[in-house]
């Protein structure tokens, strides 16, 4: 590598590391005030809270990487053509291809981290977020079995106990859920206990009544019962943890066994395409760093500024973005689509180099054209 490389490197690298504490920072901002409200409402300890932002981190810096990139280019980009470096590295007779070789290699190290985050560190993350969430939801069963306090577990939903004896008994039930905007139903019972089941815990209540009230009429309907079962899991959320293959680790979906699919509540064309991405959209760093190159070098040094080439790279990223999210879907019906992942960072890249070579062209007519004006100047004065 030459010393232009290095110092063209050298930029892309720092300007990057800019970019991406900041875009990490304003999503991690934006996530962490989420999560702190629900985290915090639901009564968890701050331990709790800084635990799921930490495990939220590989997902966010996944996200902004790309993007980060893509500005970086871009910027360092600007910079030389508003210092006038490109122009005169042009004179010096250095091509943009051969100024596109250090953002390719940039490009490069940004897909090696993306390939280290999307294949090892955002599926572990993703498998210990879901497991303490599922952790955290059965928690909540625990935090209903407090006697003479009223709990509010959910929005529109009052719960109450007199009394909880040693046996684990309750007494003196009252469970009010207003949810429906139709109708409210008011619950009350001489006894109750809760069981545990597959799909989440029930409420068992014994002896009881129930009073329905229906809002739009204001009519009061009370129905009487010996025993009644209320599906707590609505609360709670329902039993055990449903395994996702976003965070099954890389080697888990090559070869995916119709139990592991079966459990994961996905289809084989959903696993093939996960595996794809993880490698596909860890290559679009290269596709992105030089759409940023390219877009700006095509339209060469201007008076005017580089608003037109500034909107033309983002409307490329906008495009190839809209073409990824439309593919996706196509892709995930059957596993012989799953290559379709690939076309945005590939056409990305050859649409980068078709700039490149078009401003590359259009310098040398240029140049030719100066120099048969020069010449015709000279015989003229011969």
């Amino acid at each position: 590598m030459t010393r232009l490389d290095r110092y063209i490197l050298a930029q892309l690298l720092r300007v990057f590391g800019f970019f991406s504490l900041v875009l990490v920072s304003v999503y991690w901002v934006n996530r962490a005030v989420n999560l702190f409200d629900q985290l915090i409402s639901d009564g968890q300890p701050m331990i709790v809270f800084l635990e799921f932002t930490a495990l939220s981190l590989p997902m966010l810096i996944r996200t902004v990487l790309p993007i980060a990139a893509f500005v970086a280019a871009c910027f360092v980009t600007l910079g030389l053509l508003r210092n006038s470096e490109i122009a005169v590295m042009h004179a010096a007779g250095i091509s943009p291809f051969r100024i596109a070789r250090p953002v390719a290699v940039f490009g490069l190290i940004v897909t090696v981290f993306l390939m280290v985050l999307m294949n090892f560190l955002v599926p572990e993350a993703r498998s210990q977020l879901s497991r303490r969430q599922a952790d955290l939801a059965q928690n909540v069963t625990s935090g209903l079995l407090q006697d003479g306090v009223f709990q509010h577990p959910a929005d529109g939903i009052t719960f109450f106990i007199s009394e909880i004896t040693s046996e684990g008994v309750l007494r003196g039930i009252y469970l009010s859920d207003s949810r429906s905007q139709l109708q409210r139903t008011d619950y009350t019972a001489r006894t109750a206990l809760i069981v545990p089941d597959a799909t989440g815990p029930k409420l068992v209540m014994i002896d009881g009544q129930a009073q329905i009230l229906n809002q739009q009429t204001g009519r009061l309907s009370v129905t009487g019962f010996g025993d009644f079962t209320y599906d707590l899991s609505s609360l709670v959320g329902p039993a055990g943890r449903q395994i996702s293959h976003y965070e099954l680790p890389t080697r888990m979906l090559i070869a995916p066994s119709e139990s592991l699919i079966r459990a994961a509540g996905a289809t084989a064309a959903q696993f093939r395409f996960e595996l794809v991405s993880r490698f596909v959209d860890a290559l679009s760093a290269i596709a992105v760093a030089l759409i940023g190159y390219a877009s700006l070098i095509a339209g060469g040094y201007s008076r005017l500024g580089f608003w037109r080439e500034v909107v033309l790279a983002v409307t490329l990223m906008g495009v190839l973005q809209s073409l990824g999210n439309a593919l996706a879907g196509t892709a995930m019906q059957s596993t012989s689509l799953a290559w379709l992942g690939i076309v945005p960072p590939v056409l990305g890249t050859l649409v980068a180099l078709a700039l490149i070579a078009w401003s590359g062209r259009r310098r040398r007519r240029r140049g030719a054209e100066r120099g048969a004006d020069q010449g015709a100047v000279r015989g003229a004065a011969a």
